[in-house]
């Protein structure tokens, strides 16, 4: 039998199983329970294991298999790979451990709001609360799914956040903790068999990046691009892409009052433009401000009756009168939201657009010595889509405490399972078909590095985003920047202009110096680790910094 065969048997076989049930039903069974707190506004609130408050990369494993091994990038140091004796193994517990729970839950929803190339889903898990969140991030069916590329391939994904695994019996297959002793955590993906198994992680994106690193490797093959980006529409239909890892400001800047959303985090372009994957945001909310992130905000914290909420707050501090305080960050400063997009004032209900006219690049750099604006010519926008350069903020993982230097490819490596020059490749001719401009944008810091300088301002940089967006950027003086090779705009409407180039913003102009040269440094020796024998275009080797 399949994977899905096994499991459906599994499920047959019971009683007691939640299938596709209501909206509704769902998030009274969350609060029947205890698995979350009714909020004063609504909402619902629950906490994770301090093992459980982000994704753990290293537990994150593919299954190495003959049949795909090739297609690949073990190079990566996220692409790990697991036994197919030892996945057959976790699958095999997983089933068993789900058998012997009193009531199981499953949900059937699909990835990808263009129904030619929908992926259907299909979980199973023992927490209701898992199965709220699939609702909230998977889409509902599409009345054509037959037309899917994907309509008879659909994937199956098993989640036992609560549960471990047994060390003992996993010793020497899984990874080694501090003690010596094996995890007792996984969350693995078969891509041959269409299976995935998060146990142990109670962390609701792992759920959603398993999700998404399938998609990544299921449709190249299709010529759809994933990109891990944001997307909005204009009034006029003009697109826009922000790509950049967690923390950067994906969820923050596109969402805008006076531009359509169509998806926070992960979508695909291909020959017809872009679609959303998802049906919800999994937004960060510490420190959110309602003045500075309104949408955001509101779509977690407007009032309702819980049963018709149904927005999912994880690991924020919560007082006894129900009411959240999002700046206190000692259980983790990665508490997240996840919300409906119909929660948000400006949406795009299709969540499909045209080609993009504007790509941002969005990267938040603790050394502060990046423009917090740049325009990119194809070779240098080439090879930032390489480097992915960004500084991995506090919370996003565990056991990141303060801002470190990362070098993330595409904008999001830890969910691109497949070699470097398919996702490279991709990108490059369509931006070249479809003329899009390329900026870099630094949400991170201005006049010092972190903890000396300070976070750019999200209103200074909103306008600098709505420049880009607007073509006002077109027509004004750019300055070469020597080190980093980018061009820095001279004025941009609504912004002070001594903001604009980086060097201007520090006292200390030599100390500015000394840290550029050294940021440039990782890049160069990034750049030879991971692409000196990759046959890069000699014309975007040469826009490396340090180079």
């Amino acid at each position: 039998m399949s994977k899905r065969e096994v499991v459906d048997a599994m499920l047959a076989g019971r009683g007691q199983v939640a299938e596709n049930i209501e909206r509704k039903a769902m998030i009274k069974a969350v609060v029947d329970n205890r698995e979350a707190l009714i909020t004063a506004n609504g909402a619902l609130a629950t906490w994770t294991p301090p093992e459980s408050t982000g994704r753990s990369p290293k537990d994150t494993l593919i299954v190495k298999r003959a049949s795909s091994q090739d297609k690949i990038d073990w190079d990566s140091p996220n692409n790990i790979p697991v036994s197919e004796e030892t996945f057959e193994m976790l699958f095999a517990d997983a089933v068993e451990t789900l058998r012997g729970k009193d009531e199981l839950y499953v949900t059937d929803r699909v990835l990808g709001a263009d129904s030619a190339y929908a992926l259907p889903v299909r979980t199973v898990g023992d927490q209701a609360l898992t199965i709220l969140f699939t609702d909230n991030m998977f889409r509902p069916l599409p009345d054509d799914l037959e037309r899917s590329i994907f309509a008879d391939k659909g994937f199956t994904l098993l989640a036992l956040p609560y549960d471990k695994l047994d060390r003992e019996r996993y010793q020497g297959r899984l990874r080694n903790l501090a003690d010596g002793k094996a995890s007792d955590m996984a969350v693995a993906i078969d891509l041959d068999q269409r299976v995935g198994v998060v146990y142990g992680s109670a962390y609701g994106g792992s759920v959603k990046k398993l999700m998404f690193s399938v998609m990544n490797y299921m449709l190249p093959e299709v010529g759809i691009l994933p990109l891990h980006c944001s997307a909005n529409e204009g009034p006029n239909g003009h697109v826009a892409l922000l790509l950049g890892l967690s923390g950067t400001g994906k969820t923050t800047l596109s969402a805008d009052p006076e531009r359509a959303l169509l998806g926070d985090d992960e979508h695909g372009w291909g020959d017809n433009g872009v679609a959303n994957f998802e049906h919800g945001c999994y937004a960060k909310m510490i420190n959110i401000d309602p003045e500075k992130e309104p949408e955001i905000y509101q779509a977690i914290m407007h009032e309702g009756d819980y049963l018709e909420h149904g927005s999912i707050v994880e690991n924020a501090m919560l007082y006894p009168d129900g009411h959240f305080d999002f700046d206190d960050e000692r259980l983790t400063p990665n508490s997240r939201g996840s919300y409906l997009l119909s929660e948000l004032s400006n949406i795009k209900p299709s969540s499909v657009a045209g080609h993009p006219q504007t790509i941002l690049f969005l990267t938040a750099d603790a050394n502060g010595v990046l423009p917090p604006i740049s325009k990119l010519d194809p070779a240098q926008a080439m090879l930032w889509f390489l480097m992915g350069y960004t500084s991995k903020l506090a919370g996003t993982e565990t056991g990141i405490v303060a801002p470190v230097t990362t070098f993330s490819r595409f904008f999001g490596e830890p969910f691109m399972p497949c070699n470097p020059d398919v996702y490279a490749g991709m990108l490059g001719d369509r931006m070249e078909s479809h003329k899009a401009e390329v900026f870099l944008v630094n949400t991170g810091w201005s006049g010092g590095p972190f903890g000396e300088g300070e976070r750019m301002d999200i209103k200074l940089t909103r306008a600098l985003v709505k420049g880009a967006m607007n073509g006002d950027l077109k027509d004004v003086d750019y300055l070469d920047d020597p080190v980093f090779h980018v061009k820095i705009p001279q004025s941009c409407p609504g912004v002070p202009a001594q903001i604009l180039n980086p060097r201007d913003t520090w006292q200390d102009k030599e100390a500015y110096d000394q840290r550029a040269q050294k940021l440039a440094g990782e890049f160069a020796a990034h750049f030879e680790k991971a692409y000196g024998n990759k046959n890069i275009a000699p014309e975007i080797a040469a826009q490396c910094p340090g180079r």
